[in-house]
């Protein structure tokens, strides 16, 4: 293959080098520059004539000295003036994708790294509460004790109340692992450390559920601009102290590493205005609860998965997975696959989806198509994990003891289960106790991820094909697990086809996964058996309940 290769004398390539990864192809790489360079480097180059190389020799060079900035506290000029321009001038919201940062947070609640991940278009990674155990100390140059969020407003009696969860957590830990190694002694090729750690790991999966949502965390993001904007903001117009607190520590080391990037959030005609709609649609939704009497309900204490909703069917999704190779139109497509047999379609399917060797080979777009909604209510642990998937909306509502928190059985094996429930009554005290002295925000913090929440998961049949692969596998928690074998059954119930070619969903059982398997289906059951018609002769406005 042929194309043109640029040439550049000795001093262009001095000036070059350090910040193109080469100066003879045509694919090449952007570094150690500013991220407003770069992007405004990309914002001129939609506008430019030549090519990357030669619009940064004559138009940004002089901007960068030798060696490049480490942060863009003193970016130069030229470039933040061609950025904002851009970006601020023309209202271009693409240019701010063209940028990215790297941004840690840490000593986050549990409660704030769900607001943190709620943004689609970032990288996230958190420290896990599975592989993870949280029985020792912060440093006493962070403040000593143990690792929950702290704010004097909360009271004495919140301090209190996570210290003694936490000392649980920690004597359980050590009870857990004891039980476990008689449970499941180290066998006879067994290296010893793997064994260990299959032990520590047994011991932390079953007393995650312990854990308060006030367990400190550490969240390294990846984002755009764009995405880092929307956060800051989201953030700022949040009624939780922590978020405000964390949105306005963001905004402070954005604006060193990309400041034209997150220029608007401070002006009060863009980011105060963006900040008070934010906070008064919030506002909105509240009234309307409390107006139609939605701020209490009628509440199931098991946990469930139920499909609410299907968009689109399977004639529609051959249909579009048809259509790219195709030269006619949708009407038209359908009109001809609605000749084929039922066995004809399911096996069109299964052929363009082709031969998965693995859960990464994954569909095309055609799967898009087609639409599930589930509602779920599941340990707040399970729920974390799940909330993690991008491609996909998912809503949730505030954590509460409501739905209440089951007790793994192997922890009554194991001669914990006590302390364990005694833990989930002095969450559930402190919760109603803020919640009481006018602080329901904070509340969330005092209750164990044992507690359960409902959500909602709507996502495309391609999603839940790598959400039910995923999520099923057998290293996976019971809690998910259980969640991704139950969609996977709802979705077999109404699409046999689609659900065949989810190949590789892991359906193996253990004691845990069969119990929480065991609670979801009996829930199904029942409000199957209250939605179900009264029989004909029953009078009216009689349930076929009696």
């Amino acid at each position: 293959m042929r194309y043109p290769v640029e040439s550049f004398n000795e001093e262009e390539r001095q000036l070059l080098a350090p910040h193109f990864t080469n100066l003879d192809r045509p694919v090449f790489a952007l570094a150690n520059l500013p991220e407003t360079i770069k992007g405004a480097l990309f914002a001129r180059y939609s506008r430019y004539s030549g090519t990357l190389r030669q619009l940064y020799l004559e138009e940004f060079a002089a901007d960068v000295p030798a060696g490049g900035r480490p942060f863009e506290g003193e970016e130069g000029e030229r470039a933040a003036g061609i950025y904002e321009r851009v970006f601020l001038g023309y209202g271009d919201d693409s240019i701010a994708q063209v940028g990215g940062a790297h941004i840690a947070c840490e000593w986050v609640s549990n409660v704030l790294t769900k607001l943190l991940q709620r943004g689609r278009l970032a990288a996230y990674l958190e420290q896990s509460t599975r592989y993870i155990a949280y029985d020792s100390p912060v440093p006493e140059s962070a403040g000593g004790g143990y690792r929950f969020y702290r704010d004097s407003d909360l009271g004495p009696e919140y301090e209190r109340a996570m210290t003694e969860l936490f000392e649980i957590y920690s004597r359980s830990l050590e009870e857990v692992q004891e039980w476990a190694a008689e449970r499941w002694p180290r066998g006879d090729h067994e290296p010893e450390r793997a064994w260990r750690s299959s032990i520590k790991a047994k011991a932390l999966d079953l007393l995650r559920g312990l854990l308060p949502a006030s367990t400190l965390s550490h969240v390294g993001v990846f984002a755009s601009g764009q995405a880092y904007e929307q956060m800051v903001l989201r953030l700022m117009a949040s009624p939780l102290p922590e978020a405000r607190s964390y949105g306005a520590m963001i905004l402070e080391q954005l604006k060193l590493v990309m400041p034209s990037f997150v220029a608007r959030v401070d002006r009060p005609d863009r980011g105060g205005e963006w900040i008070t709609y934010l906070e008064q649609r919030r506002e909105s939704a509240e009234r309307w609860v409390a107006r139609l009497g939605l701020d209490r309900s009628d509440v199931s204490d098991t946990p469930s998965v139920e499909l609410v909703r299907v968009d689109g069917d399977e004639d529609e999704l051959l249909a579009s997975s048809l259509f790219e190779s195709s030269a006619a139109g949708e009407r038209e497509i359908s009109e001809r696959l609605s000749a084929l047999s039922p066995d004809e379609r399911a096996q069109a399917i299964g052929e363009l989806v082709g031969a998965r060797l693995n859960r990464r080979h994954r569909p095309g777009r055609g799967w898009e198509a087609v639409r599930y909604r589930f509602e779920i209510v599941s340990d707040y642990g399970g729920f974390r994990d799940l909330q993690r998937h991008r491609m996909l909306t998912c809503q949730w509502q505030r954590l509460s003891p409501d739905l209440g928190a089951g007790v793994p059985d192997e922890l009554r094996e194991a001669g914990v289960a006590g302390e364990y429930e005694r833990a989930l009554e002095i969450s559930r005290r402190e919760f109603e106790r803020l919640e009481a002295a006018g602080m329901p925000e904070a509340a969330p913090y005092a209750l164990c991820l044992g507690y359960r929440i409902r959500y909602v998961l709507d996502m495309n049949a391609r999603e839940a094909m790598h959400l039910i692969e995923l999520r099923s596998a057998r290293e996976g928690h019971p809690t998910y697990r259980a969640v991704a074998q139950e969609m996977y059954d709802r979705i077999e119930a109404v699409h046999p086809a689609i659900a065949a070619a989810i190949s590789h969903v892991d359906s193996s059982r253990e004691p845990r996964l069969e119990r929480i398997l065991s609670e979801i289906r009996t829930h199904r059951k029942r409000v199957e058996a209250v939605q179900r018609p009264a029989p004909s002769d029953a009078p009216p406005g009689v349930s076929a309940l009696g």
